[in-house]
């Protein structure tokens, strides 16, 4: 009794695992940015509160960070088989 996967079916299981990983670390990237942006914004309350609301910076900027990650998890498309047959011929011939 073989446990092997076909070629087709252990790609497919690879991808998931790949996809599971990368939510995963999204996940736990949003999870940072949310407690370190709060214990920013509570520095501010502490130090300065009604004074200029310097954490829209790094709210902002590691924000922005945060949405590329989410587009590369959720929304960017892999290469298609035809892209992937291309630089495959386009390796071969080097």
């Amino acid at each position: 009794m073989s446990t092997e996967l076909p070629a087709d079916r252990d790609d497919l299981r690879q991808q998931a695992v790949t996809r599971l990983r990368k939510r995963r670390d999204l996940h736990q990237h949003f999870f940072v940015y949310t407690v370190m942006n709060s214990v920013l914004v509570v520095i501010w309350l502490v130090t300065m509160p009604g004074g200029f609301f310097w954490p829209m910076f790094p709210l902002a900027l590691w924000g922005m960070g945060l949405v590329f990650h989410a587009y590369d998890v959720y929304a960017a498309p892999g290469p298609s088989e035809e892209r992937i047959e291309r630089e495959m011929n386009r390796l071969s011939r080097k």
